[in-house]
């Protein structure tokens, strides 16, 4: 059994917009949020402060077409400073926090985080959203994806196991487990 704060497999753990903004009663609530905060908590202890948190914070600009898809989730238009874009775990001391306007976290920032040829393990919401998009983006940059099942949440079952379901072929650039499974490699 590794001790507790180990960094299993070398791996950074990344933990995707886990905020008021999908935990609360709204237009992108995750059904299942309440559920995956123990897993990700977990988690969280065998990696201590090998990990990254994301924030989603709308651009204000609303650019392109990010006008139509505010037009039509109207309800989140929250200012770039709301408290709907706080992060609702503990983030420890030596964690990194990084925002984007984006569904997808990957980027110049997360990759400086993130060597290449090494594991990222994928946790938060939503799964067929944010958490999809920034796999694919670690994917094509080299990256090897770990997407922990139990501690992800989607907008519904159906789309979180569809998307799971997608993950899977993308083997062995991208494996999807259980947290029980991961923490036992």
């Amino acid at each position: 059994m590794k001790q507790a704060g180990s960094r299993p497999d070398g791996a950074t753990l990344v933990v995707i917009d886990m905020q008021r903004a999908f935990r609360d009663e709204g237009q992108w609530q995750a059904p299942r949020y309440q559920e995956i905060v123990p897993v990700i908590s977990r988690l969280q202890q065998e990696f201590n402060s090998v990990s990254v948190f994301t924030r989603f914070v709308r651009d204000e600009a609303e650019t392109g077409a990010w006008a139509a898809y505010y037009r039509r989730w109207d309800g989140m238009r929250f200012p770039s400073g709301s408290v709907a874009w706080d992060i609702t775990l503990d983030v420890p001391g030596g964690a990194a926090v990084l925002d984007a306007p984006t569904f997808s976290k990957w980027g110049p920032e997360l990759a400086a985080l993130v060597p290449e040829g090494a594991e990222m393990v994928l946790t938060g919401v939503a799964t067929d959203c944010c958490v999809l998009s920034t796999a694919l983006g670690a994917i094509d940059a080299g990256r090897f994806v770990t997407v922990v099942s139990d501690a992800c949440a989607a907008v519904s079952d159906e789309a979180q196991q569809q998307t799971l379901a997608l993950l899977k072929l993308l083997s062995p650039m991208c494996e999807v487990v259980t947290s029980q499974e991961l923490l036992a490699r």
